[in-house]
C-alpha cells in the first residue's frame, strides 16, 4: 500500500521554503521544486510516497495552484516524480542516481566526494588478520545446520564479560548477537512496541532509529537538548516520562548522536526510577560507549540501576571497529532474550557465523584496537575545531567529550540550503533537519571527525567558500544527498 503525505504534513517538512533573503530569487514553482528535492535529499521525504493534490498543497502553503502545477511538472522533468491522471503523483528516483543501503539516493559519479554524512571509521588495521583466523575456526561450525538465533556462544561470552568489566555483571544467556545496532533496534520494538504505540526520543536524535519508529507508525513525542552544556534537562525529561507513559523511550546516554552529551550517573539513576513508575521499557542506545576522548570516566551502565528488567540495551561494532562487520547485539534479562530469538527467526534467522567468529577475535584484541581509535579521534576531531574556528568563527561548538561527531549551531537556519550547495563543491553533509521531527533543526549540522585531518580541513574550506556565497549565489543544480549512518 502506497503511503501519502498530506498537504500540512508537506507544508511543515517544507518550512521556510522560498530563496534565502539576499539571492537571486528564482520563480516561486523553482524554489518549491527545489525544497521537495532537499526533501528527498536528505531522507526526510522518501520514495514511492504520493504527494498532495495540486489543490491541496496550494492551500496548504497559501500560494497558487499554477505554481505547484508549475513546481510538479519540473520535478517531473528531472525524474524526481511520476504522475498518473487521476491517480496523483510519486516521489520516484532519477536515472542517474541509485539507492544506498539506507534507502537514500546517491549520485552515480560521486567517488570522489568528501562524505561527512557517514560518521563511521575506516576498517582497523587488525580486521584482516581477525578474519584469517575466523576462517580457522569455521571448521568446527561446518558439521552443524549455522542457525544460532541467539549468537554462537564464544561472541556472547565475550559481550558478557565487557558488559561484566563495565560494572554490570552478564551472562551470556543475556546476550542476543544481531546484524548490527540497527537490527537490534528493530527487533526490540517488534517486542517491546505495538504498532501506533507511543515512544519518547531525544531531539535530535539518531535519524535511523526515527526510521524504524516510523515503520511501528510509533507516536513519538521528544525531549529537546540543549546545544550546550548538559545535553539534558533532568526536571523535563523525568516529567516527560510521568506524564506522557510512554511505552518505549529510547536513549542515546553515551556520548549522544548527534550532540556528543554524555548522560550523568545520577540522572541515569533517575530515569530508570521514573521509568519503572510510568510503566515505561527503556531502549538504551550504547553504540559509543567505547568512544571516549580525554580520558572522560564513563558513568556506569543504565542497566546497573535496572531492578525490574526495564532497560534492554543496544551496541554493535560499527563505531569502535567497522561498519562492513555486521554485528551487534541486545542485553536483556534471559526471557527476553528468549522472547526475541523467537520474533528474530521470521525475520532473518541468524547473524552469520564467520562474521560473528571475527568479532571474537576482534573483542580479544579490544584494548589495543580502542586505544587506537580514541587517539585517532581525538586528533581527528581536534583538526576539525581547528579548521572552523579559523574558516567559520560564527558557527558555535561544544567540544565533544566522546564519540565521533560535533553538532555545529550555524549563523543561521540554513542547514537545508547549505547541504545542497555543498553537494556542488564535493562535501556530502547530513543536515539538522535529518536529525528531528517536521523539519526542525535547521540552524544546525551535524559533521563527523572519522575522516583524515587533511580531508576535514579540505572539506570546512569548501564549505566556508559555499556559506559565504550561498546568499549572493544563483539557483543552484541540484544533486541528491546519500548515507547517514
Amino acid at each position: 500500500m502506497t503511503s501519502q503525505v498530506r498537504g500540512a504534513q508537506l507544508a511543515r517538512l517544507l518550512g521556510q521554503w522560498h530563496a534565502l533573503p539576499g539571492r537571486r530569487r528564482s520563480p516561486d514553482y523553482a524554489a518549491l521544486a527545489a525544497a521537495v528535492r532537499g526533501l528527498l535529499a536528505d531522507g526526510r521525504l522518501p520514495l514511492g510516497v504520493r504527494l498532495p493534490a495540486e489543490r491541496e498543497l496550494a492551500e496548504a502553503l497559501r500560494i497558487s495552484r499554477t505554481t505547484v502545477t508549475a513546481a510538479y511538472r519540473q520535478l517531473r522533468e528531472t525524474g524526481h516524480l511520476a504522475s498518473r491522471r487521476g491517480a496523483g503523483s510519486w516521489t520516484m528516483l532519477p536515472g542517474t542516481h541509485r539507492v544506498a543501503s539506507t534507502g537514500l539516493w546517491t549520485p552515480q559519479d560521486d567517488r570522489d566526494m568528501i562524505d561527512l554524512g557517514v560518521a563511521a571509521l575506516a576498517a582497523p588495521a587488525q580486521l584482516l588478520p581477525a578474519a584469517r583466523a575466523a576462517t580457522e575456526d569455521l571448521p568446527r561450525y561446518l558439521c552443524g545446520a549455522g542457525y544460532h538465533p541467539t549468537g554462537i556462544i564464544e561472541l556472547r561470552e565475550a559481550i558478557a564479560r565487557s558488559y561484566t568489566e563495565r560494572g554490570l555483571p552478564t551472562s551470556p544467556e543475556q546476550i542476543m548477537v544481531t546484524s548490527g545496532t540497527q537490527h537490534a533496534l528493530d527487533l526490540v520494538l517488534r517486542l517491546a512496541l505495538a504498532p501506533g504505540g507511543s515512544v519518547l526520543v531525544e531531539s535530535p536524535t539518531y535519524p535511523n532509529a526515527l526510521a524504524a519508529l516510523a515503520a511501528r507508525r510509533a507516536r513519538i513525542t521528544t525531549h529537546g537538548l540543549a546545544a550546550d552544556g548538559g545535553g539534558w534537562d533532568a526536571d523535563l525529561l523525568l516529567a516527560s516520562l510521568r506524564q506522557s507513559r510512554p511505552k518505549v523511550a529510547y536513549l542515546i546516554p553515551d556520548f549522544q548522536n548527534p550532540t556528543g552529551h554524555l548522560m550523568p550517573a545520577e540522572l541515569r539513576e533517575r530515569v530508570v526510577g521514573a521509568a519503572h513508575a510510568a510503566g515505561t521499557d527503556l531502549v538504551i542506545d550504547e553504540s559509543f560507549v567505547d568512544l571516549p576522548l580525554d580520558g572522560t570516566p564513563l558513568p556506569p551502565p543504565v542497566a546497573a540501576f535496572d531492578r525490574h528488567s526495564r532497560v534492554i540495551s543496544i551496541g554493535g561494532m560499527s563505531k569502535p571497529y567497522w561498519g562492513g562487520l555486521r554485528i551487534g547485539w541486545v542485553r536483556a534479562s534471559a526471557p527476553q532474550v528468549q522472547r526475541l530469538a523467537a520474533a528474530r527467526v521470521g525475520v532473518d534467522m541468524a547473524s552469520p557465523v564467520l562474521d560473528q567468529l571475527v568479532a571474537v577475535h576482534l573483542l580479544a584484541d579490544a584494548p589495543a584496537i580502542v586505544a587506537d581509535r580514541r587517539a585517532q579521534l581525538a586528533t581527528q576531531r581536534d583538526a576539525l575545531l581547528d579548521a572552523l574556528a579559523q574558516r567559520l568563527p560564527d558557527w558555535r561548538v561544544t567540544v565533544p567529550r566522546g564519540g565521533v561527531t560535533l553538532w555545529v549551531e550555524l549563523d543561521g537556519p540554513i542547514s537545508s540550503a547549505l547541504a545542497r550547495a555543498a553537494e556542488e563543491v564535493g562535501v556530502r553533509l547530513a543536515p539538522g533537519p535529518r536529525f528531528g521531527l517536521d523539519g526542525t533543526l535547521e540552524r544546525f549540522l551535524r559533521l563527523p571527525f572519522t575522516l583524515p585531518a587533511d580531508d576535514l580541513a579540505e572539506a570546512v574550506g569548501r564549505l566556508a567558500a559555499v556559506r559565504y556565497d550561498l546568499d549572493r549565489a544563483g539557483r543552484p543544480a541540484w544533486r541528491e544527498a546519500t548515507v547517514i549512518a
